[in-house]
């Protein structure tokens, strides 16, 4: 019968096929994306509280923000457990 290994005790190492860099004018790096960039593409998770109305809460994020338009997915009302 054939040993079977636990994952982490398996030796394992990269392969990387090619090393390039991607040109500017086609974007960043995640990680060097500038700030602009992150507001203008970004999504905020949000987690509403009750009360507020989801127009509401998408009036605050653009006013903190400071963006001309945001909008939201689906509803943003919580949940009543039954």
């Amino acid at each position: 019968m054939r040993e079977i290994r636990a994952p982490w005790s398996i030796k394992r190492e990269l392969l990387t096929k090619s090393e390039d860099e991607t040109d500017p004018k086609y974007g960043h790096r995640p990680e060097e994306r500038p700030y602009p960039d992150l507001i203008k593409f970004g999504i905020i998770n949000l987690d509403k509280p009750p009360g507020p109305s989801s127009h509401e809460v998408t009036a605050w994020v653009k006013r903190i923000v400071g963006v001309e338009h945001a909008g939201h997915g689906g509803t943003l009302e919580p949940t009543v457990a039954a």
